[in-house]
């Protein structure tokens, strides 16, 4: 049992380790602001549930487990909130999606 526990645990680490190396990819090559919070929300809150989640399963029943289970809590509506007051803070702060002026059309839908 002590096998399949350690394996999940492993298994869940090294899938929030990879979310984390992609979140880090997606924020190098979004284009503006607001395209480079979709990474970092995402990865703050899966890279980091996923990482948390194995370090639980290693930590086995105790109080250990219990704080980092409410840390994983604390992230899930944290981390959402957060990334939409940044976006909204922004745009407040007058701050302008980039938008397609160049008349690129390889991101339109194709014509009929």
């Amino acid at each position: 049992m002590s096998l399949a526990i350690d394996l999940a645990s492993w298994v869940l680490l090294l899938a929030g380790s990879v979310f984390l190396i992609i979140g880090g990819i997606g924020l190098i090559r979004m284009p503006d602001f607001y395209t480079r919070l979709h990474p970092a929300g995402l990865t703050d809150t899966m890279a980091a549930g996923l990482i948390l989640l194995g370090l639980a399963l290693q930590g086995g029943l105790s109080i250990t487990t219990l704080k980092l289970l409410l840390i994983l809590v604390f992230l899930f509506f944290t981390s959402p909130t957060s990334s939409h007051a940044t976006a909204r803070a922004a745009l407040a702060a007058g701050l302008k999606p980039m938008l397609d002026h160049d008349g690129d059309r390889s991101a339109a839908p194709p014509e009929k």
